[in-house]
């Protein structure tokens, strides 16, 4: 018997929801699926379904129910999917994704994003044959931290900061993408991990009562590491057992300057309280970092030339 594959629960390309039509699907996990799509004035959408693989099943080609394994955990965590998209639908800031839309379909709920042109970080990242140049960097980090702090002043955090969640537009300029707010509330009734290692906080292991905005601080100073390092850090757990992390600044010398190598240790302290503990004292550290010019020529250049570039 062949068994099921997680595309086969997808919706067919060419469905119809509410005003847009499906087009692609774009990716899947373990909770959701995202579809490019097209509204009613062909304008191109993102779409991300509340679609957990382990908790509902698909009806026919398109509703979609619980499989009866968890229903509380089912109900929890379309709720809470249904609340984020409310709370990000009211942030309207150019470095965080924008929510166009949400409604409710085929007994589950979908999320409409703006669909943003680039590629990810981690594209950028595997792209490139040395570490990500420190004064892109440092200029692309400041940036995304300004869509931060909007998001944590809205007492929201993200939970799931990633090279893959950090989208960089044609114009160099970086978006915050796919928040996991919604998959930790739900892991919390199930038990089952939804953050991903490398980049997840300790806390998000062992101690969710102390989750923060140092949790995404962790996060944001893991992904930096992964542009020095060229892979994912040490998962947190793992590293509270023995701890084999290579220090950003041993790891980093003679390639980025000590202040930014040390800026990365401090954001991945295992002991929250010794993490920078807001978005605006990480950005204070980050800006008083002076680098000089690539003399090589421009460098958004060369970025805007590696992203437009099939991988």
């Amino acid at each position: 018997m062949k068994l099921a594959h997680k595309y086969d629960f997808a919706l067919p390309v060419g469905t119809v929801l509410h005003d847009y039509t499906i087009t692609k699907v774009l990716s899947l996990g373990g909770f959701s699926f995202v579809y490019l799509a097209q509204d009613a004035q062909k304008t191109t959408v993102a779409i991300k379904e509340y679609m957990p693989v382990t908790l509902a099943e698909r009806e026919g080609d398109t509703h979609i129910r619980s499989n009866g394994k968890n229903e509380a955990a089912y109900k929890h965590g379309m709720k809470c999917f249904f609340e984020e998209g409310l709370a990000l639908a009211n942030i309207e800031h150019k470095n965080i994704v924008r929510v166009k839309n949400f409604f409710r379909a085929n007994s589950t709920v979908y999320m409409v994003m703006k669909y943003e042109r680039g590629k990810s970080l981690q594209d950028y990242i595997m792209a490139l044959a040395q570490p990500v140049p420190e004064n892109f960097l440092i200029r692309m980090f400041v940036e995304l931290l300004n869509g931060l702090r909007e998001v944590h002043s809205r007492k929201l955090l993200h939970l799931d900061i990633k090279p893959a969640n950090i989208y960089i537009r044609l114009d160099g300029s970086p978006v915050l993408l796919d928040f996991g707010s919604a998959r930790q509330a739900l892991s919390e009734v199930t038990l089952a991990p939804t953050y991903t290692p490398g980049y997840a906080p300790p806390e998000q292991y062992i101690d969710r009562k102390h989750l923060g905005p140092w949790s995404d601080i962790y996060s944001i100073g893991a992904s930096m590491y992964a542009c020095l390092h060229r892979a994912s850090p040490i998962a947190a757990n793992q590293r509270l057992k023995h701890d084999t992390l290579v220090p950003a600044v041993e790891l980093g010398q003679q390639i980025y300057s000590e202040k930014l190598l040390a800026i990365i240790d401090e954001c991945m302290q295992l002991d929250y309280m010794l993490r920078p503990q807001s978005v605006f004292s990480l950005q204070k550290k980050m800006i008083g970092i002076h680098v000089a010019e690539d003399p090589r020529g421009s460098l958004v250049d060369k970025i805007i030339k590696v992203l437009t570039k099939p991988l």
